[in-house]
């Protein structure tokens, strides 16, 4: 395959977007080839029929995660759920978490956690409107709304925006998935960690992720002070008590408390920040798909704010949601190692992002269209072929339905409230993304004018 060099493989043929150039390989060398990263191959998955046979169809066989030392580093080589490798230990605690989670209202109904959602949206609104229409970054009100929303389900308690540990907690997040993305080499060549500059990202993440885990540390220290057995208040108290009588999760240790609480803390709130910056980014280069939405918005909201129970009478506003998350797919690679016509061991990338921009599932794939989430009634279509920006199988995103919940009321709370435009004069922004943990959009300014 071209682009290959002695000793570093295709990593520089990948460059900083390889969710592009494993796209463009595909078009040349199909739904399955192998790339060379540093002195291992690599078997890329790419296509909704290859990756569903592999994530869905072959679950046990896909579910586990191969040695990757950046993340082995930072989770004690899996003792969170993230990286965690397929086994007991990891099924027991992803579904311990799961259950307290939706213990916490992480479902709709009685008992949800909307009111808490609706209550950080509401606070980013009103930072916004201090703005008042001018230029500026909303990504750091964004990142702090989304934060508490796992605050008050961790910690069971919010923080203001000013608050000094709450600050050094996002500034701590924002490294640990910038640095993970700028250590990839380290990945590759785990001795470079023992080479100045080059380490530079990879120590980075590792005083980060400390950071993150003292907070939890405190935390859990303060919980243990006040825990009632019969009456948790959050994950945390969820964790103390397993922790006291071992029902569910056999042998978890305040270890594993303090990684899977960091898991909940940098994915909870990277996937749907980013999210979040993305759907902003396309209404600004897309002000008519913008004035529909809202449309939609005035028309069964009215004069108040969007709540749960108006999302099934807005699909456009849902379809706009799902074709940000098809067309940037903030996730573009899933990692996983597969067990049986390939050697034991040998890593498998599944390409996320060719499945979302696929033109046999997805025609003219560039184009920024909701309608292809809606049917012809009109009804949004939500789990149409070849979409799965949460991952699949034993492996998806155990967080969805909080993420789905989050999307939907932030965004309709900005929309319903500010039409979302670029400064006069200035260029559009640039949607081709920076490629680290996820899949961020490059720092821009919006202006977001009082409706």
């Amino acid at each position: 395959m071209a682009g290959r060099v002695p000793v570093l493989g295709h990593l520089l043929a990948l460059s900083r977007a390889p969710h592009f150039k494993l796209t463009a390989w595909r078009r040349q060398y199909g739904d399955v080839f192998t790339v060379r990263m540093g002195m291992e191959d690599v078997v890329v998955l790419n296509g909704y029929t290859a990756v569903k046979d592999a994530l869905v169809d072959r679950a046990e066989l896909f579910a586990s995660m191969p040695p990757i030392y950046l993340l082995d580093a930072i989770t004690d080589s899996g003792k969170d759920i993230g990286v965690a490798r397929w086994g007991t230990g990891f099924k027991q605690r992803k579904g311990f978490a799961t259950t307290a989670l939706r213990n916490l209202g992480m479902k709709v109904g009685r008992g949800s956690i909307e009111e808490k959602v609706r209550e950080e949206a509401d606070c980013l609104r009103n930072r916004v409107v201090e703005i008042n229409g001018k230029p500026f970054d909303i990504t750091y009100d964004v990142t702090l709304a989304v934060a508490n929303v796992i605050c008050s389900m961790a910690f069971g308690k919010r923080y203001d925006y000013e608050d000094e540990t709450f600050r050094e907690l996002r500034e701590a997040v924002v490294t640990v998935l910038a640095g993970v993305g700028a250590g990839q080499i380290i990945n590759v060549f785990p001795l470079l960690r023992f080479v100045p500059i080059v380490n530079r990202a990879g120590n980075n993440v590792l005083e980060a992720c400390y950071k993150v885990r003292n907070v939890i540390s405190e935390e859990i220290s303060r919980h243990r002070e006040h825990l009632d057995c019969e009456n948790p208040r959050d994950f945390l108290d969820f964790c103390l008590l397993e922790l006291e009588q071992q029902e569910r999760v056999d042998g978890l240790t305040e270890e594993n408390v303090l990684y899977v609480t960091g898991d909940l803390f940098v994915a909870g709130t990277d996937t749907v920040t980013n999210t979040l910056m993305w759907s902003l980014l396309y209404m600004t280069l897309n002000p008519d798909i913008q004035d529909k939405a809202q449309q939609e918005l005035d028309a069964v909201v009215g004069e108040g704010l969007p709540t749960l129970s108006h999302r099934a009478q807005l699909p456009y506003v849902n379809a706009c949601l799902l074709e940000v998350m098809r067309i940037r797919t903030v996730l573009p690679q899933d990692v996983t190692v597969q067990g049986y016509d390939i050697p034991q061991g040998t890593q498998m990338l599944m390409n996320l992002y060719s499945l979302h921009m696929d033109p046999a599932y997805w025609p003219d794939p560039d184009r920024f269209d909701p309608e292809r989430f809606l049917d012809a009634e009109g009804n949004v279509v939500n789990k149409p072929e070849s979409f799965m920006p949460f991952s699949g199988g034993r492996r998806v995103c155990l967080g969805e339905q909080l993420a789905r919940m989050e999307l939907f009321l932030f965004f309709s709370t900005l929309l319903k409230s500010f039409t979302i435009k670029t400064s006069e004069g200035a260029p559009p922004p640039n949607a081709d993304g920076v490629f680290g943990l996820s899949l961020t959009p490059h720092p821009f300014q919006l202006c977001a004018m009082p409706r």
